[in-house]
């Protein structure tokens, strides 16, 4: 009696407020609902599994720890940052961002300070794959120097390294000096063979080359230590331009028009956005013709330029930085069909000669342009009325320069300075500069 009252109150609370002719559709919503159900169901499943299929290739981190430790107990390398890692175990790895495989990132907390970790693994482990034969394959990055190297032999070995990926520069005995400063970790004025071995293999990382090079700029990450090719840097609090990051497999299902649109609204407000875009710009003057040479941005995407919680311009990813010599050494007497062929990285691309089927060395497009190509979207969305149409003029002047042009670096100067001033001008005097 009881279940036979409790059915019909059931049924009057959900039917009769209901018309008939909603209530003759019922199935039919019902089996809709059912459908939208299982679909999300399976969506949702499908984000899980891919989550978890990419973190399990990208994030290795303990991979990377298990090598650097095993080499640090072995004497093999040493670092800064070795006890830390391996003995005291205040120097951890914690949230995955790896992007590559290859390139581990992490973020850590190292002596009460926030720390971005970072080392490389040179291949994706196989499923066969056995960690003792990841230890012998990154055995190769220490093999030089050898044993019995002199401190003076030692020194040549990293001023030739240095020349042949900076380019003859009156500064190198300079940068020479700082590397060997660098690698004395026990800071005992000499340098062990287990030290300059971490030292040479992490030259060979471009990012930790360019912020040996460029450790004094305001806008490079400071490096904090390093425990073989394993180092650490101070971590940016925001790693792009943009706070909205589309996983690689929903940008089929994500239109690239609604993330942009949501980017533009979770954007900082313009002044804050004018701030940072003033120290990106001061950046580019950095590596124009600094005391090491002139670097290339080959990779002018927002995910590589940050900014801290000032909103100060902090460049949070290095790699696609690279010398001009480097550049144009990766150039020279490079076969090519078309201009595409020649391409270092992803843009910075030079002309080819088709009459001898050769790249020529000289880069088609500065860092500047580049740069302007992305302030484009970043700070014409909400800029003020009164300065849109000076700043439309002056950035559609700047994605045209061209590093074949005559007087280039004056018209660099000119354009950059002109830029720079217009942005300042707006914020200076506010609560923004």
């Amino acid at each position: 009696m009881m279940h036979r009252g409790l059915r019909r109150l059931v049924h009057l609370v959900l039917f009769c407020p209901l018309s008939k002719g909603l209530q003759s559709r019922l199935p039919v919503l019902k089996v809709k609902y059912l459908l939208l159900a299982w679909l999300g169901i399976l969506v949702a499943s499908w984000v899980l599994y891919m989550q978890y299929a990419s973190y399990s290739e990208l994030c290795r981190g303990h991979v990377c720890h298990m090598v650097i430790c095993d080499h640090y107990r072995s004497g093999i390398v040493s670092g800064s940052s070795c006890k830390a890692l391996c003995e005291e175990r205040t120097l951890t790895l914690q949230r995955c961002m790896s992007t590559s495989s290859t390139h581990q990132v992490y973020s850590g907390v190292w002596k009460e300070r926030p720390v971005v970790i970072k080392c490389g693994l040179e291949e994706p482990l196989k499923g066969d794959g056995a960690p003792d034969s990841v230890l012998r394959q990154e055995m190769t990055l220490f093999d030089k120097p050898t044993r019995g190297t002199s401190m003076d032999e030692f020194r040549e070995m990293l001023h030739s390294f240095l020349k042949s990926n900076l380019g003859e520069q009156p500064s190198l005995t300079t940068l020479v000096g700082r590397v060997i400063t660098l690698a004395d970790v026990n800071k005992d004025s000499k340098v062990s063979l287990a030290e300059a071995k971490s030292v040479w293999a992490l030259l060979q990382i471009n990012e930790f080359l360019l912020m040996v090079a460029l450790q004094e700029k305001e806008h490079t990450p400071k490096l904090l230590g390093f425990c073989g090719d394993l180092y650490v840097t101070e971590r940016v609090s925001h790693s792009s331009l943009y706070r909205l990051a589309v996983p690689s497999y929903l940008q089929a299902l994500v239109p690239e028009a609604l993330s942009s649109s949501m980017n533009q609204w979770l954007a900082p407000a313009w002044p804050r956005r004018a701030r940072i875009t003033i120290g990106l710009l001061e950046f580019i003057e950095e590596v124009f013709h600094g005391a090491y040479g002139s670097f290339l941005m080959c990779d002018a995407s927002p995910r590589h330029v940050g900014y801290n919680f000032k909103y100060d311009c902090k460049m949070a990813d290095l790699r696609s930085v690279a010398s001009e010599t480097a550049v144009r050494e990766f150039l020279r007497g490079r076969h090519c069909e078309t201009n595409a062929d020649c391409t270092f990285g992803s843009d910075c691309t030079a002309t080819c000669d088709r009459l001898v089927k050769q790249c020529n060395t000289e880069v088609i497009q500065p860092n500047l342009a580049k740069v302007c190509v992305l302030l484009q979207d970043y700070l014409l969305f909400g800029a003020p009325q009164d300065l849109r149409t000076d700043l439309e003029k002056q950035l559609s002047t700047c994605v045209t320069l061209s590093s074949l042009a005559s007087q280039m670096e004056v018209h660099h100067s000119l354009v950059l300075n002109n830029l720079k001033t217009l942005l300042w001008k707006t914020i200076s005097n506010t609560q923004y500069s």
